[in-house]
């Protein structure tokens, strides 16, 4: 075996263990972040302590554009160009999180755009920190695969591209 190819198998295995220990580095951020509550104890008060519920919002996921900047979206033939673009931005920004079909990180993305409206799709592309911090759906998600989406810095074309990339995986 070259030294160009041990160098490169080596490399190669570098990249995986550094991707697992950043998403374990996420996952435990994550968890102590929501294990910490946000109850405040004045002292020996001897004013007791009242919980007040909130209010629980329901949601239909079809029908729910979350919070961000697209507002609106209408969506005409799956554009093959923009597709292959998704299918590139999705390898190189996504694939660490997402599978198209099975659990991993993050949840499985095969038929999300028969489960999702398009705008909620971009918009947790776009501002997955606000939609999990405004959106009940996007915080159920939270709730059930305990690592936030990372925000990758996506244009609204790049998340276009990645909703038609979707549209194709039904």
């Amino acid at each position: 075996m070259s030294l160009t190819m041990f160098w490169f198998r080596q490399n190669n295995l570098l990249q995986k263990i550094m991707r697992i220990i950043s998403i374990i580095a996420a996952l435990v951020l994550s968890m102590s972040i929501l294990g910490c509550g946000n109850e405040k104890s004045e002292g020996n008060s001897a004013q007791p302590v009242q919980k007040v519920e909130q209010e629980k919002v329901v949601s239909d996921p079809k029908t729910d554009k979350g919070v961000g900047p697209i507002t609106s979206i209408t969506l005409g033939e799956i554009d093959p160009a923009l597709v292959e673009q998704g299918k590139a931005l999705f390898t190189s920004k996504c694939s660490a999180c997402h599978k198209i079909d099975k659990r991993f990180v993050g949840p499985p993305l095969k038929g999300i755009t028969e489960k999702r409206t398009p705008e909620w799709i971009m918009n947790m592309i776009l501002v997955p920190d606000k939609m999990v911090a405004e959106n009940e759906e996007a915080k159920k998600l939270l709730a059930e695969y305990l690592a936030p989406m990372a925000n990758q810095s996506l244009t609204e074309e790049e998340a276009r591209a990645l909703l038609e990339y979707f549209r194709t995986e039904k």
